[in-house]
């Protein structure tokens, strides 16, 4: 599903690879950048029909004391039941694609970043002109995400494990920003595939 007069490029990459860095690099370049984590918490904002779904299927006990959701509580729900995980995302997937294809139709730069972590997994390639992979090491993965998240080891491990593989993830690519040194190094990479996508989209 291509836009009409709309370059899409698609931005993904495994945890702690550092799409958010790449992502505010864009953004510093002018470039408008939908990030579907936001748009994930958007559609289950509280009077939105999917938490009301979700209270009702899950039960109060995955929501704050607010209304709003335990994104926290949902995640260890889900993580190991297929069930409970495919229902979630039939209720969710569908409401989160329609508003991503609204906010390009929005979009108002020469070409736009939608930033997607599950872009592959969730088969949403057929949304994007071309696909953008932030890749680096799954040792440096992991440091990383401890750093950020304060997560343990092991759960990032698991985390990594339910994505795709690296290699497939880079096998989908049509371009890749490696991110093993120092970020420093993001502008310089971001500016170049930059000016080659005001050229893609100009064509």
């Amino acid at each position: 599903m291509f836009f009409e007069d709309k370059f899409v490029v698609g931005l993904t990459g495994g945890i702690g690879s550092g799409k958010s860095s790449v992502s505010k690099e864009f953004e510093n370049l002018a470039i408008d950048v939908i990030d579907a984590d936001v748009i994930a918490r958007e559609v289950v904002l509280p009077g939105t029909p999917a938490l009301s779904q979700i209270s009702s299927y899950f039960g109060n006990d995955v929501l704050n004391e607010d209304g709003s959701l335990n994104r926290a509580i949902l995640r260890q729900r889900v993580f190991n039941n297929d069930v409970e995980k495919e229902w979630l995302n039939a209720l969710l997937h569908p409401a989160i694609r329609q508003r991503m294809a609204i906010a390009i139709k929005d979009t108002t730069s020469p070409y736009c970043i939608l930033a997607v972590p599950l872009l592959i997994e969730n088969n949403l390639t057929s949304l994007v002109n071309r696909v953008l992979v932030v890749d680096c090491p799954e040792t440096l993965q992991i440091q990383r995400a401890s750093r950020r998240d304060g997560s343990n080891a092991s759960l990032i491990k698991s985390i990594i494990n339910s994505q795709v593989p690296r290699e497939t993830r880079l096998s989908v690519a049509d371009d890749i920003i490696v991110n093993d040194g120092s970020l420093a190094e993001i502008p310089r990479l971001v500016n170049e595939l930059h000016i080659k996508y005001l050229q893609l989209a100009k064509n």
